[in-house]
């Protein structure tokens, strides 16, 4: 007897030649023009060649199984790249698991995001939907906001930042409050005052509808024009590993951006496969199935 554990995330195409693949599974179903693949192909191009997210992701999951230990079964599921979420569930009802839940690896639920993850696992499985409040990953995030600032000028503003969503998947969620808690927690253990720290939105999709703002580069141009600040810091609270949305969006974008308006920019390290709270959360899961 033992418990399935569906390690989620977003996935990323594992060599190049899985792009349009990648791309199309994300425009669901849709096929991306050349010139859009040739687009994000830069992109990648940009940060290496490729993202290390499938590397990352799989160290994740280890520390994750490592925490759980004998008696559970721990599978990787991806939302759009193989192995897909509901290959992992495949794979462990194979197996005969005496009961199913899911982790996606991102701190903050949303209906339109985190709900697609929940609803792929099937209506039997549990799900831990949520985990922003995890005082490990807190304290992992203000410890890093600290060594970030330690090198940058002293009016430095930090800047916590999340994956945009459209406009109309906010009404009766909970991602915005989800968020504006653990930016406040945060700052609060890093014992930054009110007026350090703010908001912002980043790695909005390509779509004719708007999403939510102001976009990073734009917040950038508000931080700068208000006077007073020398330098900005990026914390990607929404994400859990150095990937195309942190290496490419925040690194070199919005990085580029900041020295434009001569600010000092700077951003803190991801949690990757940190033990300690990689550890934390698989006891939030042991305990989910208790």
């Amino acid at each position: 007897m033992s418990i399935g554990v569906v390690v989620m995330a977003y996935g990323t195409p594992a060599s190049a030649d899985d792009l349009t693949a990648y791309y199309t599974h994300i425009r669901r179903g849709r096929a991306p023009s050349d010139e859009q693949v040739a687009e994000l192909r830069v992109r990648y191009d940009a940060i290496g060649g490729m993202s290390p997210l499938r590397e990352i992701t799989e160290a994740q999951r280890d520390r994750i199984a490592g925490a759980l230990g004998a008696g559970y079964e721990v599978m990787l599921g991806y939302k759009h790249a193989p192995p897909f979420i509901e290959d992992a569930v495949g794979l462990l009802r194979d197996k005969q698991v005496t009961e199913l839940v899911g982790v996606v690896l991102a701190p903050h639920d949303s209906r339109s995001s985190i709900g697609e993850y929940v609803e792929r696992l099937g209506p039997d499985a549990e799900a831990l939907r949520s985990w922003h409040a995890l005082p490990e990953w807190r304290a992992f995030e203000a410890s890093a906001v600290r060594a970030g600032l330690a090198s940058l000028p002293s009016r430095t503003h930090v800047v916590f930042t999340a994956h945009s969503l459209p406009e109309r998947a906010f009404e009766g969620d909970v991602y915005v409050d989800e968020l504006e808690s653990s930016a406040r927690g945060i700052a609060a253990i890093a014992q930054l005052a009110d007026d350090d720290w703010s908001i912002g939105w980043q790695s909005a999709g390509r779509t004719p509808e708007p999403w939510r703002g102001p976009d990073i580069v734009e917040m950038l141009e508000s931080v700068a024009s208000r006077g007073g600040v020398d330098g900005v810091l990026l914390c990607p609270q929404g994400f859990t590993a150095d990937h195309l949305e942190v290496l490419y969006d925040l690194d070199i974008v919005a990085a580029t951006k900041a020295r434009e308006l001569g600010l000092a920019f700077g951003r803190t390290a991801m949690l990757n496969d940190d033990a300690e709270v990689l550890t934390a959360l698989a006891e939030k899961l042991r305990a989910l199935v208790a």
